[in-house]
């Protein structure tokens, strides 16, 4: 596994992370969704749909978070799209919507940065619970069976 990762160029922690275990022991014990839509993406790269559901599922773990009805939008019609309920036309005008919400909302965002040094240890600590959460949702969305690994 630890080759295939160089191969794809994948991130240096994840490299070190994945060291000498066998692909099985990486799925069963990753703790990032990151890092787990990054490889499905790049090892299935025809499985748009099923790729979709899992990123729709692990953005949603976030919705609480989202000022942007566009942003909130994206999210369904990506769970839409993944559960084949809504055409790609449909999930690309959504997240070109979110897009433009995202960007609109940036420089708000950077100057709020600075005001929230003091909730810094907290951010840190529910960014790994999250990390967690969506490598959970990825298991449950793209079970090991469909992935192309040997």
């Amino acid at each position: 596994m630890k080759e295939l990762l160089i191969k794809l160029d994948a991130c240096d922690d994840a490299i070190k992370w994945a060291s000498d275990k066998k692909w099985e022991e990486i799925y069963n014990t990753c703790h990032r969704g990151d890092w787990l839509l990054w490889l499905f993406k790049k090892t299935n790269p025809d499985d748009l749909q099923l790729l979709t559901l899992a990123k729709g599922h692990c953005a949603n773990t976030v919705r609480h978070l989202m000022k942007d009805e566009r942003s909130v939008n994206a999210v369904d019609t990506a769970i839409s799209f993944g559960e084949g309920k809504a055409t790609r036309e449909e999930l690309d005008a959504a997240y070109a919507a979110a897009y433009a919400a995202a960007c609109s909302s940036y420089a708000a965002a950077a100057v709020a940065a600075y005001a929230a040094d003091a909730a810094a240890y907290a951010y840190a600590a529910a960014k790994e619970k999250n990390k967690q959460e969506t490598a959970d949702i990825c298991r449950k969305y793209l079970p090991i069976e469909i992935w192309n690994i040997k």
